[in-house]
């Protein structure tokens, strides 16, 4: 995935942005010269077309003519009418709109491309990383943020996490565009919204085929191969099939098992036998870094990273990937999130349609174990989506039930760890009801609200996965990440969407005739819990090792006497290992930060010296 740009407005201050600390800069000037678009993309990353005063350039993957991009641009008068041209666009990208002197910026609306801002001497800059946009003000870590951070870890949801790391540097939600003008404003609008759930599960699915068959058309790339996923479950085997519907000879991956009741090499096996031009590598355990390894190393600068435990597999994998021959990858991160049965739907199915309703509420109980009077409880409770968040602060500290309905506005309810300190808590407390105040639901339904938070906690996360395949020369891709297939999959009822007694049944039935019937009709998912559980014994000293000189720990946050006694206790189960993950995340991207702050500082100090 491409990273690096900063876009400034019509300026004089905007010359000096054409010395930027990028590597092999590019530039895409303003009509009068200065610096607009600067940063660095590889070629076929970047469409352009202007017609009179509109000037429109998209970065990323979108399959879209110069002539057909202009064409829509002919049809822009005012920076509300790029609405109808961002929805006529395929792909995940970003889009740069300048009309005189209005400059309209926005990112996916999965938020796996996001804009960030800042103001620079009085001057407001756009980037698609907020740590960039940090090194060039000088931005602090916002401290509240971090704490949060810490404390809730991976549970924390958007629009929470959507925000900076650091102070006066901010970013745009995924849903808003990013308006500057040439008298120094800059101003967030919301432009999208998501399309009423309405089709039944045969008008809809034919929609979602047709937009993953546009996201995985002509992918291969100009030089190299193009490899795909090929787990053996049903999100990446779809992909290999669609992908291979153009590039047949393409290079197939999977790792290995550690846990013997993973079922996922039959099912690949046999998709295997299905694609006979491709070749396929298999990664065994015994060549796999462990979870856990290497657990100090530094993950991506612009957040804590979510999936700390596996970054070594990831480097490892992007690197044998480039290894035989690989300069594209495509992986079915986003599936999961897109498809998959999350339960907030049932509020509204029981009120609207109670026999349906409790058919699906039966179903749930049943195959997700969930206690019937907690069940009960949530369903029943009143309250929006800014009580929730209210809630979570008040309750911040209290014991979670176990097996507890993920149907409120969220999933799991925010808690903390025991080793995370008073002060820590305090600050989370803040800053939930700050977002309180201020939060509104990303749909009416509950179900639908449940699936964009999903896609966008998330998503930035793939896409910081992503830039770590770009160290090894790998450009990743998610095409479930697309905004016409994100689009598509929404507009499917909810009760038809998601329903307990079938796994992903909109892809599944969009996929007919495409991927293998036996994966499409598979109803188990891989478990990888005995890799977390072998991984963390052997990289347990490693780990201790981190956390004995935590900068978190410093700064107040984290007690590590506590942490040390929680992480060398019994397991009972892997709710305690998936927490030291999300705090390695932090721990290690503080780390980062400080450095870099501190560099940064010091080079400022240098260059006012001289």
């Amino acid at each position: 995935m491409r990273t690096g740009f900063i876009i400034t407005p019509d300026v004089p201050e905007a010359e000096a942005f054409r010395d930027l600390p990028i590597g092999a800069p590019q530039l895409i000037p303003h009509l009068s010269g200065r610096p607009w678009i600067v940063g660095h993309w590889a070629s076929d990353e970047v469409v352009r077309a202007q017609v009179g005063p509109v000037q429109v350039v998209v970065i990323g993957h979108c399959p879209v003519t110069t002539e057909r991009l202009a064409t829509l641009a002919a049809r822009v008068r005012t920076p509300s009418d790029v609405d109808d041209l961002a929805r006529a666009l395929p792909g995940s990208f970003h889009l740069v709109v300048l009309i005189d002197d209005q400059l309209r910026v926005q990112g996916s609306v999965t938020g796996l491309r996001r804009v960030s801002y800042a103001y620079l001497q009085g001057m407001p800059i756009a980037a698609d990383r907020a740590d960039v946009l940090a090194d060039l003000t000088g931005a602090d870590v916002d401290q509240d943020m971090l704490a949060t951070r810490a404390v809730c870890g991976g549970m924390l949801p958007s629009p929470l996490r959507d925000h900076s790391m650091w102070r006066g540097v901010y970013t745009v939600p995924p849903d808003h565009f990013l308006l500057l003008k040439r008298d120094r404003t800059a101003r967030e609008v919301s432009w999208w919204g998501p399309p009423a759930p309405e089709l039944s599960l045969e008008q809809g699915a034919p929609t979602v085929r047709a937009a993953l068959i546009t996201a995985t058309a002509d992918r291969r790339p100009p030089e190299g191969r193009l490899s795909v996923d090929l787990s053996g479950g049903m999100d990446s085997t779809s992909l290999c099939f669609l992908a291979a519907h153009h590039v047949p000879d393409l290079l197939t991956f999977r790792w290995g098992e550690a846990e013997e009741g993973n079922d996922d090499a039959h099912y690949a096996t046999h998709a295997a036998r299905c694609l006979p031009q491709a070749d396929h590598l298999v990664m065994p355990q015994a060549k796999l870094p462990a979870i856990f390894t290497d657990p100090a190393a530094p993950a991506d600068p612009e957040q804590p990273y979510l999936f700390s435990r596996t970054l070594a597999r990831t480097r490892h994998t992007a690197l044998n990937l480039a290894a035989h021959g690989s300069r594209q990858h495509i992986a079915g991160h986003g599936a999961d999130e897109l498809f998959f049965k999350f339960p907030g739907y049932l509020h509204r199915l029981l009120l609207r349609h109670p026999l349906t309703g409790l058919r699906h509420l039966r179903g749930h109980l049943a195959v997700s174990r969930w206690p019937l009077s907690a069940t009960v409880r949530e369903l029943t409770r009143g309250g929006d989506v800014a009580s929730w968040w209210r809630a979570q602060a008040d309750e911040l500290a209290a014991p979670l039930a176990d097996r507890f309905p993920p149907i409120g506005w969220g999933f799991s309810p925010l808690r903390a760890q025991p080793w995370v300190t008073d002060e820590a808590l305090d600050a989370t407390r803040r800053t939930l009801r700050r977002t309180a105040d201020q939060v509104r639901p990303f749909a009416e339904d509950r179900g639908q609200h449940q699936f964009l938070l999903a896609l966008r906690t998330t998503a930035p996360a793939y896409a910081q996965m992503g830039r770590i395949f770009a160290e090894s020369g790998v450009r990743l891709e998610m095409p479930y990440l697309d905004d016409r297939v994100v689009e598509a999959a929404l507009a499917v009822q909810l009760h038809e969407r998601v329903t307990p007694l079938r796994y992903k049944p909109l892809l599944a039935q969009a996929m007919q005739g495409i991927a293998p019937p036996v994966v499409l009709n598979r109803s188990t998912k891989g478990d990888f819990a005995e890799d977390l559980r072998v991984g963390r014994r052997r990289n347990l000293a490693a780990l201790l090792e981190v956390f004995a000189e935590s900068e978190l720990a410093r700064h107040g946050l984290i007690d590590t006497g506590m942490l040390r006694g929680e992480i060398l206790a019994p397991q009972a189960d892997n709710t305690k290992n998936i927490a030291l993950e999300h705090l390695l995340g932090c721990e290690t991207w503080f780390r980062t930060a400080t450095t870099r702050h501190t560099s940064s500082r010091r080079n400022d100090v240098r260059n006012s010296a001289s």
